[in-house]
């Protein structure tokens, strides 16, 4: 990122060839279904997390809380 940066600056300011030119190349985006995995793995991931954090504060509240 440093030498496109510096590349950028020499481009705008008009100096030219002291810097050998990149072929910069954008990555290929990542197709729809990896992603839609992706979010239903983040998903179901959060949805246990949530479901163990009620559990045990359901635990700790019977267990302060006198009958």
């Amino acid at each position: 990122m440093g030498l496109y940066a510096v590349e950028l600056v020499f481009w705008m300011l008009g100096i030219r060839g002291h810097i050998p030119q990149f072929d910069h190349h954008p990555l290929p985006a990542a197709s729809s279904s990896v992603v839609t995995r992706c979010t239903a793995i983040l998903a179901a991931c959060a949805f246990g997390l949530m479901v163990l954090a009620s559990a045990i504060w359901l635990a700790v509240w019977l267990a302060i809380t006198p009958l």
